[in-house]
């Protein structure tokens, strides 16, 4: 314990990871100015609030009591959208073939699925939906996929979701063939400018004035159809939009963009919606995974919905994910959860192989370099992602892995452990390692040179020393000391109330000081799961649950506990528990 310089007591506990440190610090305590403010909320509410940067009312009711009609934008304010919809209006007025030309991930099929509900709806027929293969195409638009749309569909204009602005090439193409492009996109434009397309989508771009920049692909996707109903005169029942928000919510939770602003707002409806959808596809995934629809939380969809809808394009057919969420048939819609179940339990079997494989090869090597640098031609690029995230994880360290994917084409993810972002260290490695790079600091994605990838782990370690922050210290933040009875019911609903949890508004962490667990045992079917029980004052259990841990700790044996309080609804009985995170 140290005392910072208000003399407000600190809890500060410092170990080393390999190449960094990581530091636990309690928050400072409320300012009496900030508890006179927030007077009409539970203490507890209070200093989990005042920790989020929130100290006055009128910011505390928006964060708490969003408005769905008040709190989010115009949809008309994205540059481009006004010609963006009159083209679209045209299209369906003189019944052109429309293209949807989406991304294979839990963003991009998601936002397909949007524009695809808003057709039906308005009973346009005349429009596909292309999704392009992950392995055989590609991220993005590619020239083959648009040339083949337009030879054998007939498409004269394409609306891409979660992609295309930084394809240049294959607009041009769409151009020459007489095929207009309307781009709806959420990703950086890249530094030598935009495609030539017809109308673009994205607040990212220069000289758009909306008010947001941070919207995922399938939001932007949603507000072009809120902008389609507003202006086009179509027989929809008021409001009918906001039942496309549990696909936004979903994407918008899955592509961990910051849940702030409007994005608050688009999750937290989102879940609402979420929690009454009646898509037969979704519906059974939900079952077949024991799901409580009426409970889903963020953590449901970033852990268990999400991955299955990415196994799609990572094991097999992304078009697969496109017919759970579209499909009307209940059975039908089983069949393709069973499907997309049977896919991600192979995805995780593949991964857990490559996972053996990667520790085994750096258990041969006598010392670890600062950034961990491997690859195999037969590893697939689409699941090294999850990989590099267990590396650099369980190493404290940057973790680059490559694989190939269709002819010669070298391609990796890469993860930060927060010492050093991810793309300006690819952008220090010279071009003739990498040929390609995209991402942001803590993750990425990268094309390789066969010809130079043997210096790959030379360069990027040589890249990292120029571009690493100093010193680097990893802080995490612990917003409040609790004792056991304080994991009850009363306190849950007030942590719930500041739900959906993510980048920009993080679980609350606690610290529970000199706690005895009664029982300490490994469950699962290879035991690979921690539970500790303890004993609260009025003889109740509490338990704590960390999974896939590889920590040692005995019964009766007095630790510091760090964890979220977490709602488990899989039991009989709904039960308040807590999710370790460390063990101090």
């Amino acid at each position: 314990m140290t005392l910072n310089s208000k003399g407000i007591l600190l809890l500060l506990f410092i170990y080393k990871i390999s190449n960094g440190m990581k530091t636990y610090k309690l928050r400072e305590n409320l300012t009496q100015v900030t508890k006179e403010e927030l007077a009409s909320y539970p203490e507890l509410t209070q200093e989990l609030l005042f920790a989020r940067g929130i100290n006055k009312k009128e910011q505390a009711e928006i964060f708490l009591n969003p408005s769905y009609e008040e709190h989010t934008h115009d949809p008309f304010e994205i540059l481009g959208m006004g010609k963006a919809v009159e083209r679209i209006l045209k299209a369906i007025k003189n019944n052109e073939v429309i293209c949807i030309y989406t991304d294979y991930d839990h963003d991009g099929i998601p936002g397909g699925v949007i524009l695809y509900d808003f057709f039906k709806k308005i009973g346009y027929q005349n429009f596909v939906n292309y999704i392009p293969h992950r392995y055989l195409e590609g991220y993005g638009l590619n020239t083959k996929a648009v040339e083949t749309l337009y030879i054998e569909n007939k498409v004269t204009l394409m609306i891409t979701v979660d992609c295309g602005i930084t394809d240049i090439d294959p607009v041009g193409r769409a151009n020459a063939l007489g095929m207009d492009i309307i781009i709806s996109d959420h990703h950086l434009p890249a530094e030598i400018g935009l495609p030539p397309a017809f109308a673009i989508l994205n607040s990212k771009q220069e000289n758009c004035d909306y008010p947001y920049d941070m919207l995922c692909g399938a939001a932007v996707a949603f507000k072009l159809v809120q902008a389609l109903i507003a202006r086009g005169k179509f027989n929809i029942s008021l409001g009918w939009e906001k039942w496309l928000l549990d696909l936004v919510g979903l994407s918008t939770i899955a592509d961990m963009v910051p849940l702030t602003g409007e994005n608050r707002v688009l999750a937290y409806f989102g879940l609402k919606v979420l929690r009454k959808s009646p898509r037969p596809g979704l519906l059974k995934l939900m079952r077949l995974m024991n799901m409580k629809q009426y409970a889903i939380t963020e953590d449901d969809i970033g852990f268990m919905i999400a991955p299955r809808i990415n196994a799609a394009s990572r094991m097999g057919n992304p078009r697969l994910a496109f017919d759970l969420l579209t499909s009307l048939d209940a059975g039908n819609g089983e069949t393709i959860a069973r499907e997309l179940q049977k896919l991600n339990d192979m995805r995780k079997g593949v991964v857990a192989g490559m996972i053996k494989e990667m520790k085994h090869t750096l258990s041969l090597k006598d010392e670890l370099l600062p950034v961990l640098v491997m690859g195999n031609p037969h590893w697939r690029p689409g699941l090294l992602g999850l990989a590099a995230s267990n590396l650099s994880e369980e190493h404290g360290r940057p973790v680059f892995l490559w694989g190939r994917e269709g002819g010669e084409n070298l391609k990796g993810s890469c993860r930060s452990d927060g010492s050093v972002d991810v793309v300006k260290l690819m952008a220090a490695v010279s071009k003739n390692v990498l040929t390609d790079f995209g991402g942001h600091a803590m993750a990425g994605g990268f094309a390789a040179n066969q010809e130079e990838v043997h210096t790959l782990e030379q360069e990027i370690n040589k890249a990292y020393e120029k571009v690493k922050q100093k010193d680097f210290v990893e802080i995490f933040y612990i917003d409040k000391k609790l004792v056991l009875d304080d994991v009850s019911q009363s306190n849950w609903r007030e942590i719930e109330r500041l739900a959906p949890f993510g980048i920009g508004n993080q679980k609350p962490i606690f610290i529970f000081e000199n706690i005895i667990p009664e029982k300490a045992r490994m469950f699962g079917k290879t035991k690979e799961h921690l539970e500790l029980t303890f004993r609260k004052t009025d003889g109740e259990f509490v338990r704590a649950i960390e999974f896939f841990s590889s920590r040692i700790i005995k019964d009766n044996t007095k630790i510091n506990l760090v964890a979220n309080f977490e709602k488990s609804t899989f039991g009989k009985y709904p039960e308040i528990r807590l999710r370790i995170i460390d063990v101090l």
